[in-house]
């Protein structure tokens, strides 16, 4: 390979890009009927399982979760390696403005496969529901506008793409292989969770990092091919993003560690309060106790 030093899969290299890309851009509008229908097997499901037990679906989990993390992680080293070989030889600009992600030996399928994946990974919240969990609002809206964006931006080839993608196949390579082992019965430390959780944070800053990046060199003529509509929705999306996942950050380890400390403490000052009441009852009876013991022992004398 002449522009790139790493070996090129036999399946990479069939790849039609052009095909993939045609495909997108006729049917692209079809991941509105995806998100509609998802929307009502979440309605639906969640009606349904409220009158029966939940399901355990351990097995399945795991499989599941192992299967996307397996994925992931071939498509973080399979981009990874693409973009820091475009970073290192060509720069920051060029990583950002340079559509040859789209159809680069090495990165074009993987960029293929990721926007398809957003559709099967709608899957997630199918074992949610099943197993009668929280559903939270950041899980299926994060779901439905990921598979929006990507299926909508693909069809353009549109500049921070290869940003966007390694960024998210980096995430989930470390997301749903901590999903996987949870599911496996394997103790995690809590601290991995937070460390998940603020890598996806730091994916969204660096998201409208990028989406600003585009912006200031389309209006400096250089060559950065995307359009305003697409910047404009990128950017709300990781705004959202950003915001919401602060916020879960916040209630589920912050807040929620304030709100343990605090149930402790009142459980530590319950029970020395009730200590302290059980002494106050129990010193005054002992007291009368051996009073009496001793007024008994001076009439024997």
């Amino acid at each position: 390979m002449s522009v790139l030093a790493l070996q090129e899969y036999e399946f990479e290299r069939q790849f039609n890009e052009d095909e993939a890309i045609r495909w997108m851009q006729e049917n692209w509008k079809k991941s509105f009927l995806f998100s509609a229908l998802y929307v009502a097997c979440i309605l639906g499901g969640r009606h349904v399982m409220k009158q029966r037990e939940k399901f355990e679906l351990r097995k399945p989990l795991v499989l599941w979760s192992l299967t996307l993390a397996v994925f992931s992680i071939f498509g973080a080293i399979r981009t990874g390696s693409f973009m820091m070989y475009i970073l290192m030889t060509k720069g920051l600009k060029q990583s950002v403005c340079d559509q040859s992600f789209y159809n680069g030996p090495v990165s074009k399928f993987w960029a293929y496969a990721f926007v398809l994946s957003k559709a099967p990974e709608l899957g997630d919240t199918l074992f949610i529901v099943l197993r009668k969990q929280k559903l939270i609002f950041l899980h299926w809206y994060h779901h439905i506008t990921v598979l929006l964006y990507s299926w909508y931006s693909y069809k353009d080839m549109v500049a921070g793409g290869g940003w966007f993608m390694t960024m998210n196949y980096l995430v989930h390579a470390v997301m749903y292989s901590y999903y996987a082992l949870r599911a496996a019965g394997f103790r995690v430390s809590r601290k991995f969770a937070m460390f998940i959780t603020l890598t996806q944070i730091t994916q969204m800053v660096m998201g409208c990092v990028v989406n600003y990046l585009v912006y200031s060199w389309m209006q400096q003529g250089h060559e950065c091919p995307s359009h305003m509509q697409n910047i404009v929705w990128s950017s709300l999306m990781y705004l959202s993003y950003f915001v919401l996942f602060c916020q879960f950050f916040f209630e589920a380890y912050i807040d929620k560690s304030k709100r343990n400390a605090a149930a402790k403490a009142a459980a530590a000052t319950a029970a020395a309060t009730t200590a302290a009441a059980t002494g106050a009852i129990t010193s005054p009876g002992t007291r009368t106790a051996k009073a009496t013991t001793a007024a008994t022992e001076k009439k024997s004398k």
